[in-house]
């Protein structure tokens, strides 16, 4: 219910109860006129201290922002930063060792081989032997040398793959058939039209050393000389 203002005036009805204090309240026609009561309400309001324990309305929203923009940064600093390469220096050379024994390679097998007479002839009983495959070579030079390189003991022989021994190349030498190619067979070495390859082997029946192309007895005399040891 209305009241009169406070100097009595305006009608009783129409505004709501205010209290008398406030003393009379003139609404002017122009908003603009309460501009300086305004402004003077807005200093007030700032410089008025906010609540303990309140925060500002946008301020979780912002730490959570930054928190996040900090771990991108950091992520990506970690994938792009330039690492220290390392100095490779001088690369560390080993030795190259030379065995004093060459190192064995397998057993030889034990095969009976026919002879000049077609009589078997246990491989294994002329040994040590350097055994020289000549089927694809009968290289006689090559065989004469590695006969006059051959230390006393040590037997050379030559092996045709057949049932013919075929006739010793040089002095020295015995001659062997192998009737069913075993001794290439076991090895996995096929015959190379114009080569004679070369086989070591000690008196316990170890191949020491497989020779692919016989050639300069200096490329196995030390060979020899440790097969006669």
């Amino acid at each position: 219910m209305g009241v009169p203002d406070a100097d009595g005036q305006g009608p009783t009805d129409g505004l709501p109860g205010l209290p008398p204090e406030w003393g009379r309240i003139v609404v002017p026609d122009d908003a603009s006129a309460l501009a300086d009561e305004a402004r003077q309400i807005r200093r007030e309001l700032r410089r008025a201290p906010r609540p303990a324990g309140r925060p500002a309305r946008f301020t979780l929203p912002l730490l959570a922002l930054l928190a996040s923009v900090l771990i991108t940064l950091a992520g990506l600093a970690t994938v792009t930063w330039p690492r220290p390469h390392r100095s490779p220096g001088a690369p560390t050379v080993l030795p190259r060792s030379t065995p004093a024994t060459p190192a064995a390679i397998g057993p030889l097998p034990a095969l009976d081989l026919v002879g000049a007479d077609n009589t078997p002839v246990p491989l294994r009983s002329l040994l040590p032997a350097m055994i020289i495959l000549v089927d694809a070579c009968a290289c006689a030079e090559q065989v004469g040398t590695a006969a006059a390189t051959a230390p006393a003991g040590v037997t050379v022989v030559t092996v045709t793959e057949g049932r013919s021994a075929g006739p010793a190349t040089a002095t020295g030498v015995r001659p062997l058939g192998d009737p069913a190619g075993g001794l290439r067979s076991y090895l996995h070495l096929s015959a190379r039209p114009g080569t004679a390859a070369a086989l070591l082997v000690d008196r316990r029946g170890t191949l020491v050393r497989m020779v692919p192309e016989l050639g300069p007895a200096a490329d196995y005399q030390a060979d020899l000389a440790r097969l006669a040891g």
